[in-house]
């Protein structure tokens, strides 16, 4: 391996072993989105064999599906509900409790068996990069999809006692473990620079690089003759505590404040695995859940403005960015947008407080040619700046670090 920084002799392609929390297709989802991308980057010069978790029958299909596309696919099934349980000894010890949800043996072995055939090792989400610390003689890649010991930390502020103590507790043991992978690994990769701050501020010492997120203009056009008046859209699984929590403070606290002023606004809520308290609020009125849809961009294209009120996020938001692709109007929270480096006001509306967020979303349906431009001007931000094939050009550098003969 080359030096970090030193000119590279580009000798060939090597083979990695690239592993995901999740099988790395199709392209459904923020996390799948990514790391499809990455493993489609990737497999154009290198030899990429994926080993992932694989959640449920749909996943055990998608790995079939991502071999026939030319990455050799080893899925190993988990019940995460189950191994949320087993891990609860944890608890007693000085390990993260992640690490119990994502342990396997099964999956190890796989690994163990991978690894002496390939150059460079590459995992996605910290809970992956345990699964290559016994590897030392591979080139080791640390993909922090976002600083998972500082999401824990976000769950600790906003919950209470007992919960509270164990996302406090989670955060303090996780990063202890990131801080050990960061050191041992041979590049950290960061998803924007706000997260590089963060890895650098808490993780001083270990090198590290910022990928950032991109989004697919060709599959992602605006067709604004589409918006319906009143009609506020968001996407996102619905299992995840950040869009819950977003939603639910949303419909409770937002959203009956706009039907005063506007009683034709309401609120279509478009993804996949709601749990019992997404459901609960299409009770409210206005309010739709779709659960999971073939094509979110049916309902994105019928959106008169995309709302982000996410309180508990950072990295960079899929979400925001197919809506700017889409020429949408987007009225998001620092938490949702800070990771998306647009500026606040040109590329998207900024509102923080339920005071800010009826405020911005009202003058937006007050004024429709206002919000077309600022959908034009977000869509104009995205061009420039998030086109797949440019924001990973720092992949390609990197991997051919480790290129040999």
């Amino acid at each position: 391996m080359n030096p970090r920084g030193a000119p590279t002799t580009v000798c060939g392609p090597v083979r990695i072993l690239f592993l995901s929390q999740r099988v790395p297709y199709p392209p459904n989802r923020g996390d799948k989105i990514t790391t499809w991308r990455l493993v489609e980057r990737m497999k154009r010069r290198h030899e990429v064999h994926c080993v992932a978790f694989a959640h449920d029958d749909a996943d055990v299909k998608a790995a079939e599906e991502l071999t026939k596309l030319g990455a050799p696919t080893t899925a190993i099934r988990i019940d995460l509900k189950r191994t949320k349980l087993t891990s609860l000894p944890l608890l007693l010890t000085g390990k993260p409790l992640t690490l119990g949800a994502y342990g396997s043996s099964e999956l190890q072995r796989v690994v163990d068996e991978l690894a002496p055939s390939c150059q460079v090792g590459y995992a996605y989400s910290s809970s992956m990069g345990a699964f290559l610390e016994p590897h030392a003689q591979l080139n080791r890649v640390m993909h922090f999809a976002e600083l998972d010991s500082d999401k824990w930390r976000q769950y600790a502020e906003r919950t209470k006692w007992p919960m509270s103590w164990v996302y406090s507790r989670e955060h303090r043991t996780l990063l202890d473990f990131e801080r050990r992978i960061a050191a041992a690994f041979d590049e950290n990769v960061l998803c924007t620079p706000l997260e590089q701050q963060i890895f650098q501020r808490e993780i001083p010492g270990p090198h590290s690089l910022v990928l950032r997120n991109g989004v697919d203009l060709a599959h992602y056009q605006p067709s604004p003759e589409r918006a319906e008046p009143g009609h506020l859209v968001f996407v996102g699984v619905m299992d995840y505590l950040p869009n819950i929590d977003g939603c639910v403070w949303f419909v409770n606290e937002i959203l009956p404040k706009l039907r005063q002023k506007h009683p034709e606004t309401r609120f279509t809520i478009i993804g996949s695995r709601p749990t019992d308290e997404v459901k609960a609020l299409a009770n409210s009125p206005g309010v739709t859940v779709t659960g999971f849809v073939d094509d979110p961009r049916e309902f994105l294209a019928r959106g008169a403005i995309s709302v982000a009120p996410l309180r508990i996020a950072r990295g960079i938001q899929n979400k925001v960015l197919e809506a700017l692709a889409m020429g949408l109007p987007v009225v998001g929270t620092t938490s949702a947008t800070q990771g998306v480096e647009g500026e606040a006001g040109r590329d998207f509306l900024l509102a923080n407080t339920v005071d800010e967020q009826v405020r911005a979303i009202s003058d937006l349906l007050a004024d429709p040619e206002r919000a077309r431009a600022l959908g034009r001007r977000g869509r104009e931000f995205v061009e420039q700046n998030y086109d797949w094939e440019v924001v990973f050009n720092p992949l390609d550098d990197l991997l051919a670090r480790f290129e040999r003969g």
